[in-house]
């Protein structure tokens, strides 16, 4: 549940950056690269110490379901976004006159770590559940646009920005939409499994009682006096 809502917050702060760049792409302006570096420092936190807390709770044995899929007891995936995150946000709101000029570089490379992150949990996901075509599309559109923004800068930069900042957005809204779906199946999974062993527990308790009544008429057959010929 912790996983989930950290998955949330990174998705919300993913959007309230999108909305900053869409809404002022010049990157000139201090104040918005202090902002966007607060929230990447706030996002890289949360998800570490969640990351951290799931790993002291995990369990030691993991259980899986009839067809080998892991239903409890699973390490958490280390949060790479939560780390760029992190370092990015300190820099940008200590330092942000020096960063101002390779915002759009550092951005283009979170988003990359970003898609890349999505990847891993569409495979992670693939065991609760099927993962349609489409969830797949957009993490790619996320990776190749950052790539292009690193491969082959864009002039003026406050169009690199605009462009930045829409990814930034439909990364948020993915990262939001993949993080309910998996829950959901998560939920199901585990409801399915607990269906069959509660109906184990009722068949064992219904076959003890027969055999309880014919122990204790065994019991009473044998106290009773017998009569000689």
């Amino acid at each position: 549940m912790k996983l989930f809502q950290s998955s949330i917050f990174r998705a919300i702060c993913a959007i309230a950056i999108g909305i900053l760049l869409i809404k002022y792409p010049d990157n000139t302006v201090t104040w918005i690269t202090v902002a966007i570096g607060i929230l990447f420092l706030l996002s890289g936190l949360i998800s570490l110490i969640v990351y951290v807390n799931a790993r002291k709770h995990v369990s030691e044995y993991k259980i899986t379901d009839a067809e080998g899929r892991v239903v409890a007891g699973e390490q958490p995936t280390f949060p790479i976004v939560g780390v760029g995150s992190l370092i990015l946000g300190a820099l940008l709101a200590l330092t942000p006159n020096v960063f101002i000029t390779a915002l759009m570089y550092i951005i283009g490379g979170i988003l990359i770590l970003g898609a890349i992150n999505q990847y891993m949990n569409l495979v992670n996901g693939r065991r609760y559940g099927k993962i349609g075509f489409g969830y797949w599309v957009f993490p790619s559109l996320i990776l190749l646009t950052g790539l292009y923004v690193i491969i082959k800068p864009m002039t003026p930069v406050n169009v690199a920005m605009l462009i930045l900042g829409w990814c930034s957005l439909l990364y948020g809204v993915t990262e939001l939409v993949n993080s309910i779906k998996f829950h959901s199946n998560r939920r199901k999974l585990r409801q399915a499994q607990e269906i069959p062993v509660a109906e184990e527990v009722v068949e064992e308790t219904i076959e003890a009682v027969p055999i309880e009544e014919v122990t204790e008429e065994t019991t009473s057959t044998e106290n009773l006096p017998k009569v000689e010929e």
